[in-house]
């Protein structure tokens, strides 16, 4: 025999050999499958997962979302007139509140209390003479009045005196410092209208809008509504909008839950709820502000939140996992696992549900042992032994009525013919 002729037989012999395995083993493996396996579901272990019913705390809540702004975004002016003596910040200056930003002169000031107390002693002293010469009542409230007038005068210029000193209303960022030493401010309530030609005073900061400014040789002089603008760092604010069907459950005082899109939490309170709607979105939509409580650590001007405002909150609710009760014709039950195993069907009165949990009013207590899902490893959707989402006999999902291989024929491969080559 030539090396050929065995070489040709060798390979014919070996394809008939490989052949036969494949069908070996694919005959083995639909037997297994079919077969076998369905046979013995019937006698596999269930496994029941449970829980057991206890006391929770259960929401309400309206989701928002929004994007986070500086909580204060204020300019500051001061409300006197005079000549600026002092400026104690620069712009990208962090302060605190109550921190004194700049000051004007006091003698002007200090000349109207004066005058102001002044007033007051003779008004006092009138109302004495009127009482002790046992006047007219008519005399003696006129004199009353005139004392109660001059003190509201001596209030008003201790006021004045106060608000010489122009302090920071809260803590944060000095983004623009609008006076320098030796401007002269009239008051938040005479600004004039911006320029487009206003000065820089020592500070290097220019002035802001709502301020004019004109320079003749070395003196400047200001008129501003607006000394600085200061933007809060660790304060911080959320504009949302509330659907009208909601409105009416969102109430100032509310707690908020908050998170970013990493998952970093953060809480706030509903600050102030909108009376008129905007229906730019095609429906009625509120406007309302949460506060951020704590120093926001972590947040920053335009970050995106998404919230739930919690309008009813009950604690120590008796309540099961949702997926726990079924409810047929109105009557709702759970199922009660004992201290020996066995397990009983109980009706229960069911209450509100909230997440993913169901308030349970009766029929039940808490420390009950509740089954929350059963399952048998290997059976199918219809309850017959085969796999999950396998057919009625027990086959591979998308397999024939016989048990076969997705796709295949009667017994056969995956695209074969039931046969070798």
């Amino acid at each position: 025999m030539s090396a050929r002729t065995f070489l040709a037989r060798f390979r014919r012999r070996t394809k008939i050999i490989t052949a036969a395995a494949a069908l070996t083993v694919a005959a083995v493996a639909i037997w297994v499958f079919a077969f076998l396996l369905p046979s013995q579901d019937t006698a596999g272990e269930t496994i029941t997962q449970t829980t057991t019913a206890s006391l929770r705390t259960l929401e309400k809540t309206v989701d928002a979302s929004g994007t986070v702004t500086p909580a204060v975004q204020e300019d500051i002016a001061f409300a006197v007139s005079g000549t600026v003596t002092a400026v104690n910040v620069t712009a990208g200056q962090t302060v605190a509140a109550g921190d004194v930003l700049a000051t004007v002169d006091t003698l002007q000031l200090e000349a109207d209390l004066l005058d102001a107390k002044a007033t007051l002693a003779e008004a006092q002293a009138t109302l004495a003479d009127a009482e002790d010469a046992d006047s007219s009542d008519a005399r003696i409230n006129a004199a009353s009045a005139a004392v109660d007038v001059a003190q509201s005068s001596v209030d008003a210029a201790n006021t004045a005196m106060s608000d010489a000193m122009l302090v920071a209303p809260a803590g944060g960022l000095i983004t623009s410092v609008g006076v320098a030493v030796g401007d002269r401010v009239s008051g938040s309530s005479s600004a004039s209208s911006s320029s487009p030609a206003s000065s820089t005073g020592s500070s290097g900061g220019a002035a802001t809008p709502g301020s004019t400014s004109s320079s003749s040789g070395s003196s400047s002089s200001t008129t501003s509504s607006s000394a600085f603008t200061l933007v809060s760092t660790t304060s911080w604010s959320l504009d949302v909008s509330v659907g009208e069907t909601d409105v009416a459950n969102v109430q100032v005082g509310q707690q908020v839950e908050l998170t970013d899109d990493d998952g970093n939490e953060y809480f706030g309170t509903v600050s102030e709820v909108g009376l008129l709607p905007s229906t730019s979105s095609g429906s009625a939509q509120y406007p309302a502000t949460i506060t951020i409580t704590g120093d926001g650590e972590g947040l920053f001007d335009g970050i995106s939140l998404t919230g739930s405002i919690v309008y009813e909150r009950r604690t120590d609710v008796l309540a099961v996992p949702s997926a726990a009760v079924t409810t047929t014709d109105g009557t709702s039950t759970v199922t009660v696992v004992d201290a020996d195993g066995a397990q009983s069907e109980v009706t229960v009165e069911v209450g509100e549900s909230s997440g993913q949990y169901t308030e349970i009013l009766s029929g039940i207590a808490e420390g009950d042992e509740i089954v929350v899902a059963s399952f048998t490893p290997g059976e199918g959707n219809t309850g017959t032994g085969g796999f999950p989402g396998g057919d009625s006999t027990g086959g591979f999902p998308g397999g024939d009525s016989t048990g076969g291989f997705p796709g295949g024929g009667t017994g056969q491969m995956p695209g074969g013919q039931g046969g070798a080559e």
